[in-house]
């Protein structure tokens, strides 16, 4: 189907501001562009606790925000990596959507700041995120977390990284994981896929944007095809915990989470997936703006209750 009349909405204002095509961008000044854009935005829920912490990564100390919507001990735990193409995106980029999974979710939300590219290229960010989980397998409880509750979740690069942790943890015997939630992910690098063709203009995501993305984080295109890149080509994806996997329809990435949650369910594992139909590679981003967003945010919500009770 088409985009839907409000996400068209927010296409054709977006198209009014006459900004530079990212793609012609540094890394520094998008991140500045990007973050004087959030003035406008809607500033998410009001919740009972939100405490700026820091958690262990790979190569040192990472800043990390704790979202809950009550003052209980042991809540279920959801390990959240934003999005923004291992480029952009921050702790507070990624504020409104956390508060409100905390919300919807009714978790103890561990939002992850982890390294980004191109100042540190792959495997820096899995590195880290890898780290910082297994870390907060022994120390959430610490933070009013049950650690035996607990799940990754991310929107875009943060899906892929939490992707590639939940296969990690499961090799190495780290914490044992209740969900992954995948929200528009990024699972495999494959540029000629339908969805990258038909998609891959005129939806903020572009099929250029997402080059250079790729290119910021791992410049030789063989390297992308490695598995901490692209969980897809894992050569085992059974024993995973059980993955919700949301997708775009006007997503260049959108057959590629679609592919990744066939060969989920095709290894034996339970799958939740969805195609939201009319919407864009940003629907999660836009909390607040969008009746999709917030329907898809009750969604995830929902499995994350389901899985973390």
């Amino acid at each position: 189907m088409a985009v839907d009349a409000q996400t068209r909405a927010l296409l054709d204002f977006l198209g009014t501001l006459n900004l530079p095509r990212p793609e012609t961008m540094t890394a520094p000044a998008l991140r500045t562009m990007l973050s004087a854009g959030r003035a406008t935005r809607p500033a998410g829920p009001s919740l009972k606790r939100v405490e700026t912490v820091t958690v262990q990564g790979a190569a040192g100390p990472l800043a990390a925000r704790l979202y809950a919507s009550s003052t209980k001990a042991d809540l279920g735990v959801i390990v959240y990596f934003h999005g923004g193409g291992w480029v952009l995106g921050d702790l507070d980029g990624d504020d409104p959507a956390c508060r409100q999974l905390a919300q919807s979710s009714k978790a103890l939300v561990v939002s992850v700041d982890y390294r980004h590219a191109p100042e540190h290229r792959f495997p820096a960010a899995t590195e880290d995120a890898y780290a910082a989980t297994t870390w907060l397998g022994d120390h959430v409880g610490e933070f009013g977390g049950d650690p035996h509750r607990m799940m990754v979740a991310g929107w875009s690069a943060g899906g892929n990284l939490a992707a590639v942790t939940a296969q990690r943890v499961r090799d190495t015997g780290g914490p044992l994981l209740a969900g992954q939630a995948l929200i528009t992910p990024v699972t495999d690098y494959d540029p000629t896929r339908a969805s990258h063709v038909d998609n891959g203009e005129g939806y903020v995501l572009t099929e250029t944007f997402m080059e250079w993305f790729w290119k910021q984080y791992i410049p030789h295109q063989q390297r992308r095809r490695n598995p901490l890149a692209s969980p897809l080509r894992a050569k085992n994806l059974r024993d995973l915990p059980p993955t919700l996997i949301l997708t775009a329809e006007h997503d260049p990435l959108r057959d590629e989470g679609e592919a990744y949650a066939a060969a989920l369910t095709a290894a034996g594992n339970e799958v939740t997936a969805r195609r939201w139909l009319g919407q864009i590679h940003t629907l999660w981003g836009n909390w607040g703006i969008l009746d999709a967003s917030r329907q898809a945010h009750d969604w995830v919500g929902g499995f994350c209750r389901r899985v973390l009770a």
